[in-house]
């Protein structure tokens, strides 16, 4: 059986199996999974399978029918309400970071009331952070234009806040600023994946065209590493390339 690896695989990557099954094939080769709460793999129905596998679990909030930045309060608190409830949750399973985007507009004329949305709901989410041991991660979207936090300036409403920054490396680097997010160097947590700038691929690390080498010497010490693609066995392929960027010397 391979070494264990610290570098993590998502779940997100084995949406076809159970919860159980792709833990399974987790563990078997990394330490480290981060569980996409959605759909077969929702922790709110299955929080017991984590209890199985010897794991350090991050956590990835739910994706599909999420909106922090929703400008109906209603769906803003429910949105905030499912946060700290998953927050409850890893804090069970032992989860270091809970991965959490940070919403999206419907159209241009009410992106200034999705953003006083959005910055209610960082408020809210740094009140939650307090009472729970799990640290709160937003991360950094790509190319769609309704998406909020597409670029570094974004951070200051981070940091005012303590809240963590998730770095999306393959996000970055389609937004053409993956250097001033490295350059930063604050994030708690990265999502390693590659594509050729173009479009958001989520290919196999090596395969686009992103500085893997540059991305690793610049993260800083602490870091929890995960490797979001598109099948498990691209994942096997990221960790040989990673493996071969951090034994080459600078």
């Amino acid at each position: 059986m391979p070494a264990k690896n610290t570098i993590g695989c998502s779940t997100c990557c084995l949406m076809d199996r159970t919860l159980e099954e792709a833990l399974g094939l987790i563990s078997g080769r990394t330490g480290r999974a981060e569980i996409l709460s959605d759909g077969p793999h929702s922790l709110f129905r299955f929080e017991e399978v984590c209890r199985s596998f010897d794991l350090r679990y991050t956590v990835h909030a739910p994706v599909a029918d999420i909106n922090i930045a929703s400008e109906n309060e209603h769906l803003r608190r429910a949105a905030v309400r499912v946060l700290t409830d998953l927050a409850g949750v890893c804090d069970r399973i032992g989860a270091e970071r809970l991965i959490v985007h940070p919403g999206h507009v419907w159209g241009e004329e009410m992106r200034q009331p999705a953003q006083t949305a959005l910055d209610r709901s960082l408020d809210d989410l740094a009140a939650v952070q307090e009472e729970v041991n799990v640290r709160f991660a937003v991360e950094n979207m790509g190319a769609w234009e309704i998406c909020f936090f597409r670029s570094p300036e974004f951070l200051d409403r981070l940091v005012d806040r303590n809240l963590g920054f998730a770095l999306d490396v393959g996000h970055a680097h389609v937004n053409g600023n993956l250097a001033s997010f490295l350059e930063w160097g604050e994030a708690i947590h990265v999502h390693l994946h590659d594509n050729c700038k173009s479009r958001d691929d989520h290919l196999a690390c090596g395969d686009g065209n992103i500085d893997f080498h540059r991305v690793m010497a610049a993260l800083p010490p602490g870091v929890t590493k995960v490797v979001e693609p598109n099948s498990f066995q691209d994942y096997e392929r990221s960790l040989e390339h990673l493996g071969g960027v951090i034994s080459r010397p600078c």
